[in-house]
């Protein structure tokens, strides 16, 4: 019996979609719309020196990471099992290409992450 990968992805895809329901939304309201106005929060809430005081923090680059990481996770395989619906027949080659991009994604994080410091 040959021994499957997909349970990896999946678990990755689960997480992501788990995650991005149950903060996406929030995090486009917040973000985009609500600090932007100044509505219920300081408009200096997202300023430059707060976010990277967050984003050099132990916990901000774990969110961050895990946010980051995990929505583009859920993104490609999304993306790559919606292939089959517009008539595209995946292979190694697509599979090569969204999980890969999603590689990329996740590696490009880390690293930015791990060079701003803490």
């Amino acid at each position: 019996m040959k021994r499957s990968n997909a349970p990896i992805f999946w678990l990755m895809f689960g997480a992501g979609g788990m995650l991005s329901a149950l903060l996406g939304t929030a995090l486009v309201f917040v973000t985009g719309i609500a600090v932007p106005q100044g509505w219920w929060l300081p408009t200096e809430l997202l300023s430059y020196p707060r976010m990277l005081a967050f984003a050099q923090h132990w916990f901000g680059k774990g969110f961050l990471f895990v946010v980051i990481a995990l929505f583009a996770w859920h993104a490609v395989h999304r993306i790559f099992h919606s292939l089959h619906d517009i008539g595209v027949h995946t292979g190694a080659v697509a599979k090569l290409v969204c999980y890969g991009s999603a590689l990329v994604i996740t590696l490009v994080t880390a690293s930015n992450l791990l060079r701003l410091g803490f």
